[in-house]
């Protein structure tokens, strides 16, 4: 029931360590998380991995069974070109992109219910229709799930904006 999770971080003495692993320990480390930590009969598995293209994509592709990828974005201009290269990674890894979601997309404001753009103009669209991906989400920065988030009670957020992703990744 609920949501499993598994982090590096849960095994470190001190929350605020720095994990600083090279190649060969990451990876062994995506593939115990995978194959020895007991996750029970899971609808789905998300896998939380760093930007790029770098030994955890890399051996998350390679190791476990991916049914598909939603790659993570948000508005600045340097990141198009980070999702560029993790789009292009998942196509030679014959990995298909289910989705793109640009998170910290805006902000509304609350007594107008003008949409602002603080961390530059959404290109979602644009990387979208390059890469031939049809399903997309702004999620936008809202105090009110930040809130929910830390104290461990996202559920109880209402947000339509990863319906249609849900719907899409369901069809897998």
């Amino acid at each position: 029931m609920g949501i499993k999770l598994i982090s590096a971080n849960m095994l470190l003495n001190n929350p605020t360590d720095p994990v600083v692993w090279r190649g060969p320990v990451i990876a062994g480390t995506v593939k115990q998380f995978w194959s020895e930590v007991v996750w029970g009969d899971v609808d789905y598995m998300f896998v939380d991995m760093p930007p790029g293209t770098g030994d955890v994509p890399l051996t998350v592709f390679q190791s476990l069974p991916v049914n598909g990828v939603v790659i993570v974005t948000s508005p600045q201009q340097l990141v198009s070109m980070i999702v560029s290269k993790a789009v292009n990674m998942a196509g030679m890894m014959k990995i298909p992109v289910v989705g793109l979601v640009e998170n910290m997309s805006y902000v509304k404001c609350p007594d107008c219910g003008k949409e602002f753009s603080v961390f530059g103009k959404s290109n979602i669209e644009e990387i979208a229709k390059q890469f031939s991906i049809t399903n997309t989400a702004k999620i936008p920065i809202d105090p009110n799930l930040a809130s929910v988030a830390d104290h461990g009670l996202v559920e109880l957020f209402e947000g339509d904006w990863l319906e249609a992703m849900a719907d899409q990744i369901e069809k897998l």
